[in-house]
């Protein structure tokens, strides 16, 4: 996915630092990008500000 705008990669809070398994988001208005921060040149995940929400809210329960 390309850009004009490079959006900045964000750790999980739950990520130690140590290499264990943790995902970044890049937030836009109208698309949250997703990938394994062990592999940052590796396949993307793009949904919906909507969809994230709807998907965060269910894996804080």
């Amino acid at each position: 996915m390309s850009s004009s705008v490079e959006r900045p990669w964000f750790k999980s809070s739950y990520s130690s630092g140590a290499g264990g398994e943790c995902v970044e988001i890049a937030a836009h208005p109208t698309t949250i990008r997703i990938r394994d921060s062990k592999n940052p040149q590796g396949p993307q995940l793009a949904v919906t500000p909507g969809a994230w929400a709807t998907f965060t809210t269910y894996a804080a329960r």
